[in-house]
């Protein structure tokens, strides 16, 4: 019994430390933005929201547990696997990587700058000068 609670409480502690990531916009972007959207916007697939303005998406750079988070649980990749998917793309010539900024927030700062562009956030890290459209 003692090794069952020990157990318990071993995985709700691990649960509750795995990072959390907020993707954000810029507050004037009225696009509802699904999980789906933000994959493909990611991984070069789609190149604008949904009502035709141009989406540019900014990583953080890897190693950051939003970043780890963001690339498991939304892009269903590892960080090896998706560095091997964009040198595919760049050196056929068909993408080009997001660009990256060094922390949460810089992301903010840039994402309330331009309204072309999504990123994401460890949670709770966002303010009221960006807008959180989904959260992992």
């Amino acid at each position: 019994m003692k090794n069952l609670i020990i157990l318990t409480l071993v995985l709700f502690t691990s649960c509750s430390l795995s990072a959390a990531v907020d993707v954000i916009v810029h507050p004037s972007n009225a696009n509802a933005i699904d999980a789906g959207d933000i994959k493909k916007i990611f991984t070069g697939k789609a190149k604008s929201f949904a009502d035709g303005s141009k989406a540019l998406p900014i990583t953080q750079a890897d190693g950051n547990p939003a970043t780890d988070e963001f690339n498991q649980n939304v892009l269903n990749k590892s960080s090896s696997q998706l560095k091997a998917y964009w040198s595919k793309l760049v050196f056929t010539g068909k993408g080009t990587p997001p660009e990256e900024a060094a922390n949460d927030a810089e992301v903010v700062s840039l994402v309330s700058k331009n309204p072309n562009l999504i990123g994401f956030v460890s949670k709770g890290s966002a303010d009221g000068s960006v807008k959180v459209v989904q959260s992992f």
